[in-house]
């Protein structure tokens, strides 16, 4: 490959030799009459040797021959204006100094000196971007005819992304036909030579009439009904459908828009963006000392991603696992090679070890996802649900106010709200224990509550996709059933807003949109894998779990909602779980039962303490079924 780079540039210096003679002819000749020519025939040949002087080293200095010029963009046409007004001003300048030192060329025209450089810039940026015009004229001819016929959803900047991208791409093997927008201004129009043809409405008729192979849908910010109609219509059709990564992957630096896969599940359930205010955040977290809890979970790992973006002066990853906690840090370190990072093996039920870290690091933000999480297993482990979701979050608690942590954040879910499970209630203890803490210490300690995590270790999707993997059946446990859903990237935005906003003892939700039937989204994911729900795949209904709600709650009933300065973020106020609850003496009799593994009496004081709760109903069947363990988190 670099011979012959080194080949074509030998070329265009050849060239640009042959312009910088044609340039210096070419002004005396549009200056001068045809009858003066030959009187100012030696000052011209005296201009093109100091041009070719001047020039060509000067056009080196610039790198003019260290580019590829079939890639030339607006910046290399900044290069070559700068190098040729660079080169022309020493041209003029050795020039005139040889007129008035030499009275051999006296009436030699200054104006020339000028149209030297107009013609230059015009012959060296002209001649290289004929060869980036050859280049692509010639790839495209070479995909002509041969790739699969595609169409493009979305005419907006990431649409001519992709079109420029299938065009200088033969690798892609696809030749775009249209594009489908739903902007009236955009109808008829080009762009990169590929028209606008209809309405997104109009994919159907679309498809038969130009014989498409394939769909992108290249709408980063596409809401999923979008994303499923256009998916339904391609697989009635018979034709394959690929998009472009949603818009929290595009910030979070991972991927880029023009990297095409295949529709997702997630990307049917998308909702419209929430809208993040990115410098609020970041002046939270910018030069600041940052500690992550679970740095190796799915949440954890996803706020560590984005929290170094923000640019902290140090990321202390705390986990209890090594191979995770190793797994981030080695992502972390390829891709932010100059932030400090502290890998933390550590066991947040270990208040002594907690405090070496804290009193070593002396981190300023404290974001604590480390959790049990696991529904069905902690039912069957509720000691070690206790100990570790509320004896392990009031040692992370404590050892921050210990070491004067100015922000606090707790990631919560919505089965804290009214729980039903030993894991909910978990949850709702340590929401009362920051909120606690915020409320004596008047510190920004909150809590942000979301729903289900879509991708996260143990999430339905990958049982739902090994179920139908296996030819089925795929198991719901009834028909009715509703829950929020969120990405992982969506979700830590909320999380990463809230210090933004916090004044402490808040608990902020986010507005999750409807919530989604289980049933739907298990028949999406059938089609998805291209098989027909009951045809293929089978669906059966396990029956609802006692205790088990169909929907989900982020709030408790009466509980005062207000808005606050994000338009998709609420703040709860005045929980009432705090009116007649001591709260350190309950944690005691926790810690006290849990060392004598009391179950039932742990039961008993869970709903007790928590409003609403109804664990003690669900408690003895989760215990007698074992098989309950298959089933997935809901």
């Amino acid at each position: 490959m670099r011979p012959r780079q080194h080949v074509r540039n030998r070329f265009v210096l050849i060239g640009d030799i042959a312009i910088i003679i044609i340039s210096v002819l070419g002004s005396f000749a549009l200056r001068l009459d045809v009858g003066e020519l030959p009187f100012y025939f030696p000052a011209a040949v005296l201009m093109c040797a100091v041009a070719l002087a001047m020039k060509i080293p000067t056009y080196f200095f610039f790198g003019l021959y260290r580019r590829l010029w079939i890639y030339a963009s607006t910046g290399e046409l900044r290069l070559i204006t700068v190098a040729v007004t660079t080169a022309s001003v020493l041209t003029s300048g050795v020039m005139v100094l040889l007129i008035v030192t030499d009275n051999v060329f006296p009436g030699m025209p200054r104006s020339a000196l000028g149209i030297d450089w107009l013609l230059s810039l015009v012959l060296i940026g002209g001649s290289r971007f004929a060869l980036r015009i050859l280049a692509e004229q010639s790839m495209a001819s070479r995909a002509s005819g041969k790739g699969k016929r595609t169409i493009i959803i979305g005419a907006g900047d990431a649409g001519a992304l992709v079109v420029r991208e299938l065009q200088k791409s033969s690798q892609l093997n696809l030749t775009p036909v249209g594009f489908l927008d739903d902007d009236p201004a955009k109808q008829k129009h080009a762009i990169y030579g590929v028209t606008v043809i209809g309405m997104v409405s109009d994919l159907p008729a679309s498809i038969d009439l130009h014989h498409v192979d394939e769909v992108i849908i290249a709408i980063p910010s596409a809401p999923g009904q979008l994303v499923r109609m256009v998916n339904d219509v391609c697989r009635v059709k018979g034709v394959v459908s690929r998009t472009m990564p949603g818009i929290y992957e595009l910030i979070g630096g991972k991927v880029n828009v023009s990297r095409l896969r295949e529709v997702d599940i997630t990307d049917l359930l998308r909702r419209e963006p929430v809208r993040v205010n990115d410098e609020a955040v970041g002046a939270t977290l910018k030069g600041k000392r940052v500690l992550v809890t679970g740095a190796g979970g799915s949440i954890g790992r996803e706020l560590c991603r984005q929290i170094a973006r923000r640019n902290p002066a140090q990321l202390v990853l705390l986990g209890h696992g090594e191979n995770s906690i190793f797994e981030i840090l080695l992502e972390l370190q390829s891709d932010y090679p100059d932030l400090m990072l502290s890998p933390v093996i550590a066991d947040i039920r270990n208040a002594e070890r907690l405090a070496q870290v804290f009193k070593q690091h002396q981190s300023e933000v404290v974001f604590h996802a480390a959790a049990h999480k696991h529904v069905p297993l902690m039912e069957a482990n509720i000691v070690e649900a206790i100990t570790n979701n509320i004896l392990g979050t009031r040692n992370v608690v404590q050892t921050a106010l210990d070491h004067n942590v100015e922000r606090f954040v707790l990631i919560s879910t919505d089965k804290a709200v009214r729980p039903s499970s030993i894991y909910g209630a978990t949850k709702r203890l340590a929401e009362m224990i920051v909120l606690n803490a915020a409320r004596e210490s008047k510190r920004a300690f909150t809590v942000v509550r979301f729903g289900n995590v879509l991708g996260s270790r143990g999430s339905i999707i990958p049982i739902f996709k090994n179920q139908i993997a296996s030819g089925g059946p795929v198991t719901i446990t009834h028909p009715d059933m509703y829950r929020f859903f969120m990405t992982i990237p969506e979700a830590v935005y909320l999380v990463l807003q809230a210090p933004s906003m916090e004044n402490g003892g808040e608990t902020f939700v986010l507005n999750m949109g409807e919530p989604v039937r289980i049933l739907d989204l298990a028949e999406d994911l059938i089609r998805l894998s291209g098989l027909e729900p009951q045809r293929d795949i089978e669906i059966e209904y396990t029956g609802i779990r006692p205790g088990e709600k169909l929907t989900e709650e982020l709030w408790d009933e009466g509980t005062p909602l207000a808005k606050t300065l994000h338009p998709d973020i609420f703040r709860l106020e005045n929980d009432a779980s705090f009116s007649s609850l001591n709260l350190p003496q309950a944690i005691d009799s926790l810690s006290a039962l849990s060392h004598s593994e009391a179950t039932e009496a742990i039961i008993k004081l869970l709903d007790e303490l928590i409003p609403g709760s109804s664990i003690r109903q669900s408690s003895e069947s989760n215990v007698k079924s074992q098989t309950s363990l298959l089933t997935f988190d809901l």
